[in-house]
């Protein structure tokens, strides 16, 4: 009973920080007001250590945002977790997870993001080896280290900021915008925000941090973690127009988006299916961001985070009730044993569809249009729309397999809708779903926004998700036939599946080269040269002048006699001779 007190005292605070920076973010709308707080920590003679803050509408409403999701998740958890013995140690290890996004987003200077970001990375490996199983502690290594990549990017631009005399970056975006050193910083901040935002070639960890419990997960892909790298990302967007730097990440964010689409149509994992989803929606992220429209990102980015963090809720619902099995080909007909579950999954995944007038419709649908309304290559503009259309397709592809048909599970299981505390959770989200999007709309764009574009551009977007639909129908139907009945779609489906070999090439890929150059040097330097010209020559060289030594001291009488007569004979000779 302590230990639910305790959640519930969590999320009753989180919730009223949550309300309050939600108010406050309206009025710096209103205000059009930016508030920058100085915080001296310490002054010793001339050198003092200062700590900035900023607030302002976007930090604000991100924040609200983060709290919400945050509370809902840890009054869900009340009722998920509660077989486990350390529920106290979980809850305080989601405060700090949020507590270091908390100063990751208020921060605009270089050292204290750098605070707010490793305290993520710890925090999510300790969240993701929860389980303490081979599986979970092989996830939070790949976390642990692909996510370092980017740590050490954020030093080197701490490094080179030096040149600057501040860390406070804020200050020097907009006039050393065409800066060689700003230009550099800019490269290593887009690095560390492609690791953190699981971009090509980093992707490989986001799925695999699926170990980590479901209401973990609800809060890593909705609002924390991933989401560190397109914040930060929103801050540098001065230094991503019309450069080289936005151009690559336009590239590689878009076939992020595509292969992540691809791979989600092949899975049968529930949670990775809306791991790689995540993936896919960070990708349309970074591509609008680097495309220039950040506000554009922000408004996708707050709109995803509710609905996929219902989407995990739901997944982590099921899962509960499937006695832990994520495959599935073992569901079936869940909207006849779980009817309100089965309506917040699909209002959820409706809204990440795009479907009309639910909170993923207005920032989707305002993307592509802007995208098709933007000066844009053919290619990019294929990922654009064609990710699109995968998205419906995985959507609808998971909503067949767990929701019609019959049960394929065991007969025991018992599968029911009386889990009320998380029920509760959903269903906060699931509003949160539904109007979010046209609130965000109102606020962000205070004029409103009006795009006139051709007939047939202007239903491409419901165009391509209708066709994404009908595609995924059909995948559903026949995939399995397909990959039962060749080898060379077995291994198509392999490819595609496994996000393009990519988990393979960031673990056996550099493991296996790193191992072998080991054993080399182990062998022929180690235990190969260095031993016999080292230790080893230099014990046989001992044993030699011990044993030496040994005879000298055993036979002293007879060596001394010897000695005497060599020293008689020799002063004969040269008696004689003389």
């Amino acid at each position: 009973m302590k230990y639910l007190s305790i959640c519930l005292i969590n999320f009753l605070f989180l919730m009223l920080m949550s309300i309050s920076l939600f108010l406050m973010s309206l009025y710096f709308i209103m205000n059009e007001l930016i508030y920058f707080l100085e915080w001296e920590v310490v002054s010793l003679n001339s050198m003092s250590i200062v700590m900035t803050f900023l607030f302002d509408w976007m930090s604000l409403m991100f924040m609200s945002f983060v709290l919400l999701i945050s509370s809902l998740v840890i009054y869900y958890s009340k009722e998920y977790m509660i077989d486990d013995m350390n529920i106290n140690r979980f809850i305080m290890l989601v405060l700090l997870f949020v507590m270091s996004m908390m100063l990751l987003i208020i921060s605009p200077n270089l050292i204290s993001i750098l605070l707010g970001w490793d305290g993520l990375g710890l925090v999510s490996y300790c969240l993701v080896i929860y389980f303490n199983n081979i599986k979970s502690y092989n996830a939070g290594m790949l976390t642990a280290l692909l996510n370092r990549i980017g740590d050490v990017a954020l030093l080197m631009a701490i490094a080179w900021m030096l040149n600057y005399g501040s860390w406070n970056y804020i200050y020097y975006l907009e006039f050393m915008y065409s800066d060689k050193e700003m230009t550099l910083i800019g490269i290593l901040v887009v690095l560390a925000a492609m690791t953190k935002s699981a971009q090509i070639p980093f992707s490989s960890w986001l799925p695999a941090a699926m170990a980590a419990p479901t209401p973990v997960s609800a809060l890593v892909h909705s609002s924390t973690l991933v989401t560190a790298g397109i914040y930060l990302l929103i801050r540098f967007n001065i230094l991503l127009v019309d450069s080289f730097m936005g151009q690559l990440l336009l590239l590689l964010s878009g076939l992020t988006m595509f292969m992540s689409g691809l791979g989600a149509n092949f899975e049968f994992d529930l949670k990775k299916i809306i791991a790689l989803s995540t993936l896919s929606q960070l990708g349309l992220m970074m591509m609008i961001l680097s495309m220039g429209f950040y506000k554009l990102a922000f408004f996708h980015l707050l709109t995803h985070a509710v609905f996929k963090a219902l989407l995990f809720m739901c997944a982590g619902a099921i899962i509960h009730n499937m006695n832990n099995s994520q495959d599935l080909r073992l569901m079936g007909g869940l909207s006849l044993y779980m009817p309100l579950t089965s309506s917040c999954f699909n209002v959820a995944n409706l809204a990440l569809c795009g479907m009309p007038f639910l909170a993923g419709f207005y920032s989707k649908d305002l993307i592509l249009e802007v995208v098709s309304l933007s000066m844009m290559n053919m290619f990019i503009y294929f990922l654009f729309f064609f990710s699109t259309g995968l998205t419906v397709c995985y959507s609808l592809r998971l909503v067949y397999y767990s929701m019609t048909g019959d049960l394929n599970c065991s007969a025991l299981n018992v599968l029911n809708d009386e889990s009320w505390i998380m029920l509760k959770g959903m269903l906060g989200l699931m509003m949160m779903s539904i109007f979010s999007g046209s609130i965000l709309s109102w606020l962000i764009f205070l004029t409103p926004i009006s795009i006139c574009l051709p007939f047939y551009l202007k239903f491409m977007t419901l165009f391509v998700c209708l066709m994404g639909g009908l595609f995924g129908y059909m995948i559903s139907k026949i995939s399995l036939f397909f990959v039962n009945k060749s080898l060379n779609n077995y291994f198509m489906s392999m490819f595609f599946g496994s996000m393009w070999f990519m988990p393979f090439i960031s673990t056996y890929g550099i493991i296996n080269y790193s191992l072998k150059l080991g054993m080399n040097v182990l062998k022929n330097f180690d235990q190969g040269w260095s031993e016999f010209m080292g230790s080893q020559n230099l014990y046989k060289q001992l044993i030699n002048y011990s044993q030496f030594n040994y005879t000298m001291q055993n036979n002293n009488l007879k060596v001394y006699l010897l000695i005497l007569i060599l020293y008689i004979f020799i002063l004969v000779m040269f008696l004689i001779f003389m």
